[in-house]
């Protein structure tokens, strides 16, 4: 998504209409709304409907002939969500009228008018979905003929990896403030002392930003180690871990952590925004170790690292994130935040919603 590319489309005459109760400023949602965002896991959306929300929009997943659809969680006909309807031979029924909607969104029966298909209007307002690193994406107001602007996750294709998607964990915090709490290195000691981290080892050593388009990298060396405090593992004495991170404008990013014996883990933090104040992160981790791990157990570590975020980034105030550096202090272990504070003043957001007290 290119800056003024960005403003154009944001005026143009097929610009969707914003959602009811919209949470963002307007030109701020038009630019969200050309990205591409995580809505579910690949293995939680099957026949039956799925509910997902973007950007202050309900929707509705569901599997059909192996495709997964997307669209408004609202049926055309009188508006109840069809999420609360069920799946049926050929779709998914509407709980109230039953009519059924099958691939693309077609309505394929009205049962009050058997044997009458239905017309243009009934048909699912749809968005387009992709199927990736065991998600699936899509893009409210898609830039026609450009290719989805996707992010990596480091070693997702390689031969030999334990790969695994965690259930989505909300957080009721803007997008922004939680990537940025997932980027920051200063804070290991003071919050997850109990999972990983030594609360002896406060310092945080010079690092290096390297700024790009779509967002920035940062290499991280310390001795701050990653392994579970209840694993009883410690990397030999001296050990230099070097934490990787690969930021994807604007709400993406993924550490890529290098162990003892060359073995590596990443771990994605893709935050999606529901709404301006609610985030629901998908993390996608993939490792070089451990390769017969239950992704339970996986996950249940993951969910306690992020827990012990969560609770500091939904009591941070203001609770958007100023991109004027003279609105916060800052400290010189905030290279990584000052960077991504900057990326996203380049791309041309401004306070990405109305603050609330």
């Amino acid at each position: 998504m290119q800056p003024d590319r960005t403003m154009k489309c944001a005026s143009a005459d097929d610009a969707p209409a914003l959602p009811t109760g919209c949470s963002f400023d307007a030109p701020d949602w038009y630019r969200l709304a050309r990205c591409w965002f995580p809505v579910a896991r690949s293995c939680d959306v099957d026949r039956a409907p799925c509910a997902a929300r973007l950007l202050d929009e309900p929707l509705v997943l569901y599997r059909i002939a192996g495709n997964v659809v997307v669209a408004r969680d609202a049926c055309p006909h009188r508006g109840v969500p069809l999420s609360i309807g069920h799946a049926d031979e050929g779709g998914i029924r509407c709980a109230y009228h039953g009519l059924l909607f099958g691939p693309a969104g077609r309505c394929a029966e009205i049962p009050s008018q058997p044997g009458r298909p239905g017309p243009e209007r009934l048909q699912l307002h749809t968005y387009p979905a992709l199927e990736r690193f065991g998600l699936i994406w899509t893009c409210l107001w898609p830039d026609e003929g450009a290719a989805p602007d996707l992010p990596d996750v480091p070693l997702w294709d390689a031969p030999r990896v334990n790969r695994t998607v965690c259930p989505a964990l909300r957080v009721a915090c803007f997008a922004g403030r939680q990537l940025e709490g997932f980027i920051d290195v200063a804070h290991f000691a003071w919050v997850h002392a109990a999972t990983f981290a030594d609360p002896a080892q406060r310092d945080v050593p010079d690092y290096r930003v390297t700024e790009h388009e779509r967002g920035f990298t940062a290499d991280y060396v310390s001795t701050v180690g990653n392994y579970s405090r209840a694993s009883g593992l410690h990397a030999p004495t001296g050990f230099q871990w070097l934490r990787h991170f690969e930021v994807h404008l604007p709400f993406c990013a993924t550490l890529t952590i290098h162990f003892p014996e060359d073995e590596r883990r990443v771990v994605g933090n893709f935050a999606t925004p529901a709404s301006a104040l609610e985030t629901h992160l998908f993390a996608p981790i993939v490792q070089t170790f451990n390769l017969d791990q239950p992704a339970e157990q996986i996950h249940a570590f993951n969910a306690q690292v992020f827990e012990e975020d969560r609770r500091l980034a939904e009591t941070q105030r203001p609770r958007n994130l100023p991109l004027d550096v003279r609105a916060e202090a800052h400290i010189p272990a905030d290279r990584s935040a000052l960077a991504y504070r900057r990326g996203l003043s380049r791309l041309q957001y401004g306070r990405f919603f109305e603050d609330r007290p």
